[in-house]
């Protein structure tokens, strides 16, 4: 599927980004996700709010996940079986291209998972929530064959992410601050490749909720000055003790004055290559030579990049804060987890 979607990018866009759906759906079955993965899912592809109506109880989840208590607009209705139906919100703008292919597979996926019986939260949702109780997340993690005494990692990728070695340990769609990602837990040491996918730090199972906020910071931090450098899985260790920092840092922090700043450097055609050849060198001769530029052009941008920052970024902790700052605005600004256009 991955292969074909890949022939048929260039030349036609929209097969290509119905192909996406399909492997989209196809990778989750695989998984063996549940109604309120596949419901998160179709809202993400569809980017409007999708509802389940199953014996008279409504469920409509929104494109990041999150169950909607209002009924919303309605729309055209697909049924899955008696008493049983989804569709897609109408948001006034027509039939848009996918959501016929969406509505089907959601309807396919939801015959085959029929988990109306099975619990509210799902087990992975307890072993990733840092606010269960432990004797939850550990009864949880037991029910789903982790030993508590090995080391596991979770790993996180886009519902659309193109798998090459799939994950063979529990896996779901999980809801994060970001939008929903496809989230699987692996051995510490287990193979498992995607594009694009973060890979979490190794924890015990009572510590698989840091894993998976590392592993969402991995994942969007990759792409082309990220740390990947834009190819293969994003690894949380390669930040070391960084990964748990930004994983834990709220949503507006002192640091993002540094990332504000940094904003009026990118807007320079050169801005992000000479900031990542700065963060990832030693002197202005190496990031020069990184950055495939004359030492004497890279010294002239270190010059605007120090009246534009506030603060000399290659003078003793400057390189921190400018280290800092430039992660923080690879998060800001990571688009990671949004649908590729069809023409990609």
């Amino acid at each position: 599927m991955q292969e074909l979607l890949g022939r048929l990018r260039a030349l036609d866009p929209t097969a290509s980004q119905s192909l996406r759906v399909i492997a989209c759906f196809d990778e989750l079955m695989t998984g063996g996700v549940g109604s309120r993965g596949l419901l998160s899912a179709a809202a993400a592809l569809a980017g409007r709010p999708v509802s389940l109506r199953r014996d008279g109880r409504l469920t409509r989840i929104d494109t990041r996940g999150h169950e909607l208590t209002d009924p919303g607009p309605g729309g055209a209705t697909v049924t899955v079986g008696a008493d049983t139906a989804v569709w897609i919100d109408d948001d006034g703008t027509g039939v848009h291209a996918n959501d016929a292919l969406i509505l089907e597979r959601l309807a396919l996926a939801l015959r085959i998972r029929d988990d109306d019986a099975a619990p509210t939260r799902r087990d992975l949702a307890v072993i990733f929530d840092a606010e269960a109780p432990l004797a939850d997340r550990l009864d949880a993690a037991s029910r789903r064959g982790l030993s508590p005494t090995r080391r596991y990692r979770a790993v996180a990728a886009p519902l659309f992410a193109t798998w090459r070695v799939h994950p063979t340990g529990p896996e779901d769609v999980q809801t994060t601050a970001h939008g929903p990602v496809h989230a699987a837990i692996i051995e510490a040491d287990a193979p498992v490749d995607a594009t694009p996918l973060g890979i979490g730090t190794a924890a015990a199972p009572e510590d698989l909720w840091l894993s998976l906020r590392t592993a969402v910071i991995a994942l969007r931090l990759h792409g082309p000055h990220g740390l990947d450098g834009g190819d293969g899985p994003s690894h949380a260790d390669d930040l070391g003790g960084l990964a748990e920092v930004l994983a834990s840092l709220p949503s507006r922090t002192r640091a993002d004055s540094d990332g504000d700043a940094l904003d009026a450097v990118m807007r320079h055609p050169w801005g992000a290559s000479t900031v990542d050849a700065l963060v990832r060198t030693s002197s202005v001769r190496e990031a020069a030579r990184a950055a495939g530029i004359h030492h004497s052009t890279m010294s002239t941008r270190v010059d605007t990049v120090i009246a534009e920052l506030g603060f000399d970024p290659l003078d003793g902790l400057g390189r921190t804060r400018l280290g800092l700052a430039f992660l923080i605005w690879r998060l800001r600004t990571s688009r990671v987890l949004e649908l590729p256009a069809p023409s990609s």
